[in-house]
Order: C-alpha cells, then sequence, then structure tokens
C-alpha cells in the first residue's frame, strides 16, 4: 500500500512537472513567430542575448541549490526546525548571489559595445533572476510537493503570453516584452515564497555564515557543472550576439528554442524520480539502478522518435509555424536534432546515478573539461561557420559529455542500459 502512495505521488510530481515544462517551452514557441514579425529578427535577436545574460544569472544563483537543497530538505523534511535552518540558509546565499549578478551584468553591459546599447533592455530582463531567486523550486521538490510550483509557474506563462498578443503591437515594445516576462516571474515567487512560509510553516531563521558557507560548500560541484555546460549551451548566444548580429543571432535563437523544447519533458522526469531515488539509495542501490535502468528505456524510445521525426521532417514542419522567411534556422534544427535524446541519457547518467553515488566531483570534471574544449572550438566555429558553428559545436560537447559519463560508470561497474551493478550493497 506504502509503495503504490508513493508510486502514485512520483507519477503526479511527474506530470506537475511535466505541464509546467510544457508550458515553459510550448508558450514561448507559440509567441515566438508572432513576436519575430512585430519586433523584426534585429529586435528579437536582441532579446534573445538578453535573455541568455539572463539564464547565466539564473544558473548562477540556482548555484546548485535545486539538486542539494532539495537532496537535503527531502531527507530531514519530518524536522520542521532543520527544514527552515536549511530553507533560510540558501535563501540567503541566492540573495547574495542575486546582487553579485546585478553587478556583473551592470559592467558587462557597459564594456561589450553591442550590448551596450541594449542595457536597458538588459536590466528589465533582468527580473526574471529575481523571480528565480524568490521562488523556492527547490523547497517544493524536496517535500515531493510540485504541484504547487507547477502551477505558479504555468500561472506565469499564461500571464505573460496574454499580455504579450494584448499590448505588444510595435517594433518599440520590446521592452514591454522583458517587463511581461519579469513581472511574470517575480509575481510568481512571492507567492511561491508566501505559500512555503504561510502553508508549509517554514520560518526565518537568521543562518550564521559558516551556515551560508556550508550550503555554498555542498553545492559547489554541482555549481561547477551547471556554469560550464552554459559555457557551450548560453555562451553560443552571447558570442553570436557579441561578434555577428542580430539577425543571426535570432535565426539560431529560433532553431535552439525548437531543441529546448523538445528535450523539456526530460526535466519533469528527472526532477520528479530524483526525490526518491535519494532516498532509495539508503534502502538498495540495486534498486536505483533498476529503476534508472527503466527511466533510461522510456526515455530512449521516446525522446528518440521525436528526434527522428526533428531530423526528417522540420524542413516541412518549420516553415509552416515561423514562416519561410526563417528557413535559415532548418539547418541549424537538423544539426541539432539528436540533442533531445543526447541530453535525456545525460541527466539519467548523470543527475539519477553519479550525483546520488557521490561522484558529484567526476561529474564536475567531465563538465569542467568539456567547457575548456567549447572555449577553443566555439569561437573557431562561430568564426568560420557562424550558427551553423555555434549548432555545431553544441552538439559535439553534449555528445561527448555524454559518452564520458557512460564511460565512468562502467569503469565503476555500473551499466545502466543492463540494469547492473557489482558495488556491494
Amino acid at each position: 500500500m506504502v509503495k503504490t502512495l508513493k508510486n502514485n505521488k512520483i507519477v503526479g510530481n511527474f506530470f506537475s512537472l511535466a505541464s509546467i515544462q510544457v508550458l515553459n517551452y510550448i508558450l514561448p514557441v507559440v509567441t515566438l513567430p508572432y513576436l519575430m514579425r512585430v519586433l523584426d529578427l534585429n529586435s528579437y535577436g536582441a532579446y534573445g542575448v538578453a535573455q541568455a545574460m539572463t539564464q547565466y544569472f539564473i544558473l548562477f544563483t540556482d548555484y546548485g541549490f535545486n539538486l542539494t537543497a532539495t537532496r537535503d530538505i527531502s531527507k530531514q523534511r519530518e524536522d520542521k526546525k532543520r527544514v527552515s535552518e536549511i530553507f533560510s540558509s540558501v535563501m540567503s546565499a541566492k540573495v547574495l548571489l542575486l546582487v553579485v549578478s546585478f553587478v556583473i551584468l551592470v559592467l558587462i553591459s557597459l564594456i561589450v559595445p553591442n550590448f551596450r546599447k541594449n542595457i536597458l533592455l538588459n536590466i528589465l530582463t533582468f527580473g526574471m533572476v529575481v523571480g528565480s531567486v524568490l521562488f523556492p523550486t527547490w523547497f517544493f521538490q524536496g517535500i515531493e510537493e510540485m504541484k504547487v510550483s507547477a502551477l505558479l509557474n504555468a500561472l506565469s506563462k499564461i500571464f505573460f503570453t496574454i499580455g504579450i498578443f494584448m499590448f505588444v503591437k510595435a517594433k518599440g515594445d520590446i521592452y514591454l516584452v522583458a517587463i511581461l516576462n519579469s513581472l511574470g516571474y517575480i509575481i510568481a515567487g512571492c507567492i511561491a515564497l508566501g505559500i512555503a512560509i504561510f502553508k508549509y510553516k517554514v520560518r526565518f531563521v537568521r543562518p550564521s555564515f559558516k551556515q551560508i558557507r556550508g550550503q555554498m560548500r555542498e553545492g559547489w560541484d554541482i555549481f561547477v557543472s551547471n556554469i560550464a555546460s552554459s559555457i557551450y549551451t548560453i555562451g553560443n548566444t552571447l558570442l553570436l550576439g557579441a561578434f555577428t548580429n542580430n539577425t543571426i543571432t535570432a535565426y539560431y535563437t529560433g532553431a535552439d528554442k525548437i531543441i529546448t523544447a523538445c528535450s523539456s519533458v526530460i526535466s519533469p522526469i528527472i526532477q520528479a524520480v530524483y526525490p526518491h531515488v535519494s532516498r532509495l539509495m539508503n534502502e538498495s542501490k540495486i534498486q536505483v539502478i533498476k529503476l534508472t535502468r527503466k527511466i533510461w528505456i522510456g526515455i530512449t524510445i521516446v525522446i528518440g522518435a521525436g528526434c527522428v521525426v526533428l531530423l526528417f521532417f522540420s524542413g516541412w514542419i518549420f516553415p509552416i509555424v515561423f514562416g519561410e522567411k526563417y528557413n535559415d534556422s532548418i539547418i541549424l534544427i537538423q544539426i541539432m536534432s539528436f540533442l533531445p535524446l543526447i541530453r535525456g541519457w545525460t541527466n539519467v547518467f548523470g543527475v539519477l546515478t553519479m550525483i546520488n553515488f557521490g561522484y558529484q566531483r567526476f561529474l564536475s570534471k567531465i563538465y569542467f573539461f568539456a567547457s575548456m574544449i567549447s572555449l577553443v572550438t566555439m569561437p573557431v566555429l562561430i568564426y568560420f561557420l557562424q550558427d551553423k558553428g555555434a549548432a555545431l559545436n553544441l552538439t559535439m560537447i553534449e555528445l561527448g559529455i555524454m559518452i564520458s559519463m557512460y564511460v565512468l560508470l562502467r569503469k565503476k561497474e555500473i551499466n545502466i542500459p543492463k540494469g547492473t551493478i557489482k558495488i556491494e550493497e
């Protein structure tokens, strides 16, 4: 009976997270053709760069807490005092990182010529980071109540989408786009914070510097992995924006949003089962591997089929959705068509397996070396091939990361595809 209830909760959490992931990426894709038509490619490209910068800072302020704090709260969820201590120290750390992020944003916008002319747009878009800091997603994941998080995020996306179609009418409304998006994030963040405090009785306990430092030390390896991965993902958009032009950046941004939308189904799967896998580690590592193998098989079948569709049918689908003047994005989609499957396997090998088995440092090293390689290959490929070079670089780097994770796990005698492990119970 208990096992059935646990399984039902995992399934419920999955569908809650799946719904918001669909809204997170499908709704922006719905507004994308409209925004490109109203704002023109140049304006949308500038907004794409501003969003890329914002995503960097969201990763920076998330730090690694979405995994480490989720794990800690999941383990201590019955101890209300301890949960409040974790909550307070994590929120304090995130606010400090938020202040640092804003200073960096202003400095970058003043130093880089192509960014300087859009400094107001960059600052207005930064509101998304503020909302992200306020929204304790990691808390709701830790107590396995993701429906609250899913609902609030859904409302935020709906607010943004309705606002776009109601108020954005001309090229100069690019600033309104940024304001609407930021407001959606901030309002959702404030409500989520209120729910955590008033419904779940979380109390703010003034943390010591030692507690804040402890949280940041705990999340360091995940932070390095996230920042390193952003070098070859978000970095492509920033480099295109800095050294090419907004039109080329817009082509790449459009293609990247399609690939991201197709990859979005992976995140709710991983987030829904991660707390359960963390607890299961204390009971049976064999059961962890068996569960992970089932998830790997499901991702391979479903996501793999979608990748085939992207490769062979994007040339027909894309012009219908975005119009023929955006056909330059088709080749980019085809180059990146198997990225969703690669990302699915990477999440299974990296997040579900390596982190739970205590291999965070190896994971960090893989991402670090991949980012160092990308720092060399990305500028070269973008210089010669522009947006095509960015797409090619992203695909090669992510494929290399996934293969590296698989090889390392095999060396540790863990075989996910076969569902075997030789580590002693």
